[in-house]
């Protein structure tokens, strides 16, 4: 089993890194593979919603962000999104990244999800709830912790020093890897995956 941790922030090794490093480290403890990708300072487009990607699956833009991002997606297990907090919102690369990758990328679905973000100070329950839309959307169980998924810090030193924060990511490490295990352990008892129906559009406004 392996969950695939998104990095959205621009700094390599920096608050958003922390945070999402403390779970992998609760991750690997449960016996779980684990990898970071990090979107870091690469440009990624936006999505304009051409639909194109409806009929092939991938989004027509292939920027490098996005092409290295696809071929993991089918071998991970699991997912967790993080991102800083810019303006009480995600910051801009990933929600354009989630934009275009929640629009094609069927591998996600029915795969447990979980995001955290971090903050100097505010806006972290405004963009969590940003990033919380996203597996919502997409039949994906969402993992929680026991306090909503965010640190607080202006450096990793200072995210160390949340201990409640860190408690939060510990926990949430622990019940991504409890949720894969009940998952992997259904499958072997043989149940089968939900069947997902064909989506059902209803505009409110008809001419």
């Amino acid at each position: 089993m392996k969950v695939l941790l998104i990095n959205g922030s621009p700094r390599a090794k920096g608050c958003t890194y922390t945070a999402l490093s403390i779970v992998e480290e609760s991750l690997k403890q449960a016996g779980i593979e684990t990898e970071i990708f990090q979107i870091g300072v690469k440009p990624v487009r936006g999505c304009i919603e051409c639909k194109v990607c409806w009929e092939t699956g991938r989004c027509v833009f292939q920027d490098d962000v996005l092409a290295q991002l696809y071929p993991k997606l089918e071998e991970a297990d699991g997912f967790v999104f993080g991102s800083p907090t810019y303006f009480a919102s995600a910051n801009g690369s990933m929600v354009s990244l989630m934009d275009r990758l929640f629009y094609t990328a069927k591998e996600l679905w029915l795969k447990p999800a979980a995001c955290v973000v971090s903050a100097r100070r505010g806006g972290t329950t405004a963009a969590l709830d940003v990033l919380l839309k996203y597996p919502a959307n997409r039949n994906m169980p969402i993992v929680s912790s026991q306090y909503w998924n965010m640190v607080h810090g202006n450096e990793p030193e200072e995210v160390l020093e949340d201990l409640e924060g860190i408690q939060t990511m510990r926990t949430l490490g622990k019940n991504m890897a409890w949720m894969l295990k009940c998952i992997e352990a259904g499958k072997n008892a043989g149940i089968e995956k939900p069947e997902i129906e064909e989506k059902i559009k209803t505009n409110y406004i008809r001419s």
